[in-house]
């Protein structure tokens, strides 16, 4: 013990880098936990369309859209839905709603968007389309 409160006094900075860096992964582990949005990988995407009349929301541009896209999925632009404009899914406001993008990243802060908006079961592709492209799942195109 008394080695740890040696190196403790002797590096101070290390020793305060080290302590930022646990407070951010504990944060970001409850953060996680606790968030009403879910990430969910593809496995868990069809289940959810399957078994509890889940709606994919596909948020990419239109064009790549139309290159091919989830079966079944609805088209809602990105821009659309950082305004908070849900035309069309306000009936789905307590289904699960799943949210796909290129990678997933900019299908989390609208999920926030959707969350606050009132949508009670909001999802995210984690690793978007090329997740489920690489998961060898099928795509439609030319809607």
């Amino acid at each position: 013990m008394e080695q740890y409160i040696e190196f403790v006094g002797n590096h101070a900075v290390l020793s305060i880098i080290w302590l930022a860096i646990v407070a951010m992964i504990v944060s970001s582990f409850i953060k996680s936990k606790f968030s009403a949005i879910r990430q969910i990988n593809p496995q868990q995407l069809t289940l959810l369309v399957n078994r509890e009349e889940g709606q994919v929301v596909d948020i990419r541009a239109i064009k790549e859209f139309n290159a091919g896209q989830i079966a079944g999925a609805k088209h809602l632009s990105a821009e659309k839905a950082k305004q908070s404009e849900f035309v069309g899914l306000e009936k789905l406001k307590s289904k699960p709603i799943i949210l796909v993008c290129t990678t997933g990243m900019t299908a989390s802060g609208i999920a926030n968007t959707m969350h606050k908006a009132g949508f009670e079961q909001v999802y995210v592709l984690n690793g978007g389309m090329g997740a489920w492209q690489n998961a060898g799942l099928p795509t439609t195109s030319g809607k």
